[in-house]
């Protein structure tokens, strides 16, 4: 009997293996979106104090207690003819009582998360575009957005396939109100 052949890898199994093995200099991140591999420099102080403002208001506020991750990757699911999406977002949300952070794998499925933050820097149409194609076809709840190229916060939900049908965009200094589990509304004033 002889042995049987392996089967060839394909274009998409070898892009995500190249990434996986990928060494990213120190702060910088890589992610793969939508079949493109991503790297960016590390951020700004201010798309740091934005993250910061969100985050200190949803620990404080939110109905719903709330774990957070700045570090942890996401493993989407895959859509149309691309590999999964592996992105890392600025600001990860989910119930407390899910412990969706804990394990060495530095890559997480997104079955549970609440809430994806992303804050605009080196490359906002991805921020804008594919990334919020990916988190929709992932069935994340809430996608909020902090553009600070057009100063506005936006909050997409209801994900259906590729996209999510509702989004609220207001300019920063308005409230926004974040909907279940968070229920309250965020202040954005402090981001002027």
């Amino acid at each position: 009997m002889t042995a049987l052949a392996h089967e060839p890898l394909t274009h998409e199994e070898v892009l995500l293996e190249g990434f996986l093995a990928l060494d990213t200099p120190e702060g910088f991140r890589a992610e793969l979106i939508e079949g493109g591999i991503v790297v960016t420099p590390p951020p700004d102080g201010d798309h740091e104090d934005y993250i910061g403002l969100i985050v200190n208001q949803v620990i404080r506020r939110s109905r719903t207690d709330m774990q957070f991750s700045g570090n942890k990757g996401l493993k989407l699911k895959k859509g149309g003819n691309c590999p999964k999406d592996h992105l890392i977002p600025d600001g990860t949300f989910a119930p407390m009582k899910l412990r969706l952070y804990r394990g060495a794998d530095p890559w997480m499925p997104s079955d549970g998360v609440a809430m994806v933050l992303e804050v605009t820097s080196t490359k906002p149409k991805a921020d804008r575009e594919a990334k919020r194609r990916c988190y929709a076809r992932a069935a994340i709840p809430l996608y909020l957005l902090v553009d600070r190229d057009a100063s506005s916060i936006t909050l997409f939900s209801d994900p259906e396939h590729e996209d999510y049908r509702q989004h609220c965009t207001l300019p920063l200094g308005k409230p926004l109100a974040l909907p279940e589990p968070f229920a309250f509304e965020l202040d954005t004033a402090d981001f002027l």
